[in-house]
């Protein structure tokens, strides 16, 4: 299109481009055929297309998406044109689907690894370093399951689909609030109800002895800033 044929009160082409209005019925039996072929394929994509995505399901999103776009309102292309494409991308992940029940190493490569983000009441800050969680998505997961201290925490695994995965001791201890993001000045080593036990206030490793006045570093993050636990 020429800059001469862009006029601010050319109605016609700011509702319906150049394609002429009748167009606009063809765009709605497009889109509807394009619909229930879409519904279609994520049906036979399975429940998991329904749920929290993996890696190479949210590839699969993507390229649908990308995919049916075009024969819903391009006059120049075909319906046709477009299912094709859409059966190949079913074809194709389902096929990876395949290849990942019979791969372990390919599974690996595709969905990732799960990662351990606390151990024992204790982040591993490199793991969230590495897999760009902060402590504040973190402490939000936590707190959202109910959990107001590391203290009660075993295990936190980060999924490869992104979901945490949070296993709990039966008798928690004392440990690191996961309060303490929001409000650090509350959390002083001269204030908290830990008694004796202490926290790394990066980690949240555990000691039981009077660090406030000692520049002792972490074993687990070599952090020297301590808080009182909290129970």
């Amino acid at each position: 299109m020429d800059k001469e044929d862009i006029k601010l009160g050319d109605w016609q082409r700011i509702l319906f481009g150049d394609a002429p209005a009748i167009f606009m019925v063809e765009v709605f039996l497009r889109t509807l055929v394009v619909y229930f072929a879409l519904l279609l394929a994520l049906r036979f994509m399975g429940k998991r297309m329904t749920g929290q995505l993996s890696v190479a399901e949210m590839a699969v999103m993507i390229t649908l998406g990308a995919i049916v776009s075009v024969p819903m309102q391009l006059a120049d292309r075909g319906v046709l044109l477009g299912l094709l494409v859409l059966v190949c991308a079913l074809l194709f992940h389902q096929g990876i689907n395949l290849w990942q029940v019979h791969s372990r190493r390919a599974e690996k490569i595709i969905e990732g690894e799960e990662s351990l983000l606390v151990k024992d009441g204790v982040i591993q800050i490199k793991s969230l370093e590495k897999n760009r969680i902060s402590r504040q998505q973190l402490f939000a997961a936590l707190r959202g399951n109910g959990i107001f201290n590391l203290g009660e925490v075993r295990r936190v695994y980060l999924e490869g689909s992104g979901l945490f995965s949070i296993y709990t001791f039966e008798k928690p201890g004392p440990g690191m609030s996961t309060l303490y993001e929001m409000d650090e000045s509350s959390f002083d080593p001269a204030n908290g109800d830990g008694g004796s036990f202490y926290v790394c206030d990066m980690c949240g490793f555990l000691v039981e002895r009077d660090v406030k006045s000692e520049c002792i570093k972490c074993t687990g993050c070599g952090n020297t800033r301590w808080i009182k636990a909290t129970n």
